[in-house]
């Protein structure tokens, strides 16, 4: 397996990830019920999406913290980022929802910051040095 030495970069934008992911997901999971009149989104969503949102944000944290990373768990961060946030947007012309204004707000600014870590993440990536294991 092809390892990584972190790039100082890479390594801000997973800590910087974890933290956002964190608090949106502990957010999502604790205000589910008032966020979902205010959204327009079902309160299930929401707190799925939380639930789903706090073990990835201990994953990419831990990792954020490591010098030496396999390569593979990063491109399979940033690529879990880049469909999430596809699928965020997806949501959105689905039909499957009638999120309100805020909703739409919501959901596409979120889907921008998970596409902005994905490149933070891959730029850092190409940056890192190769390691030996």
């Amino acid at each position: 397996m092809s390892v990584v030495t972190s790039s100082p970069l890479l390594r801000q934008a997973l800590v910087a990830d974890a933290a956002t992911s964190g608090a949106c997901g502990l957010l999502l999971l604790l205000a589910a019920g008032p966020l979902a009149s205010l959204l327009g989104l079902p309160a299930p969503l929401l707190r799925l999406s939380g639930a789903a949102l706090l073990p990835y944000a201990g994953l990419v944290g831990y990792l954020g913290l490591r010098d030496r990373l396999p390569r593979g768990i990063v491109w399979a961060v940033v690529i879990g980022n880049a469909v999430w946030a596809a699928d965020s947007l997806l949501l959105l012309v689905s039909g499957w929802v009638e999120p309100t204004r805020a909703g739409y707000a919501f959901v596409i600014a979120q889907a921008l910051a998970v596409l902005m870590y994905a490149e933070l993440q891959y730029v850092g990536l190409k940056r890192s040095d190769s390691a030996y294991a």
